[in-house]
């Protein structure tokens, strides 16, 4: 019997990602996995105000938003922000112990994972396609014409 020698593609992950958790273990941790994975950069923030000054300076492929932070529990707002950064905004992984606080309208904004996660979950999520709800393709192809 002949074994099959074609190879499955590693994943494509992204090049940076920005992680926003006020923890700071599971940060480092998510951090670790996610550059043992490939990420080429990893920015860890704290604090809304960290997150939002992080954006300013670069545009990050994805960001891991826990949505109550030390300073603001309305950490979803960030997600909301990062929607209108044009016509690829970031892709948006909620990181979350209460998924049930987040507002209908700003969960689809993105995938949830519910606390206590594994940090593999995390980079399988980031390496699978990105799902295009009707929103989406309606706002790329409004926006490329």
């Amino acid at each position: 019997m002949k074994s099959s020698s074609k190879k499955t593609a590693a994943p494509k992950l992204p090049n940076y990602v920005l992680v926003v958790e006020d923890d700071a273990i599971l940060s480092l941790s998510l951090q670790g996995a996610l550059e043992d994975a490939g990420v080429k950069e990893v920015v860890l923030c704290t604090t809304t105000d960290q997150a939002l000054e992080a954006l300013r300076r670069k545009k990050p492929d994805a960001i891991v938003l826990d949505v109550h932070l030390a300073d603001r529990d309305d950490g979803w707002a960030v997600a909301e922000l990062v929607e209108t950064l044009g016509p690829k905004p970031p892709r948006v992984i909620f990181s979350t112990g209460a998924p049930q606080d987040i507002p209908e309208d700003v969960a689809v904004l993105g995938c949830v994972l519910e606390k206590p996660y594994d940090s593999a979950d995390l980079v399988s999520l980031l390496g699978q396609p990105e799902r295009t709800g009707i929103i989406k393709r309606l706002r790329g192809a409004l926006g490329a014409k």
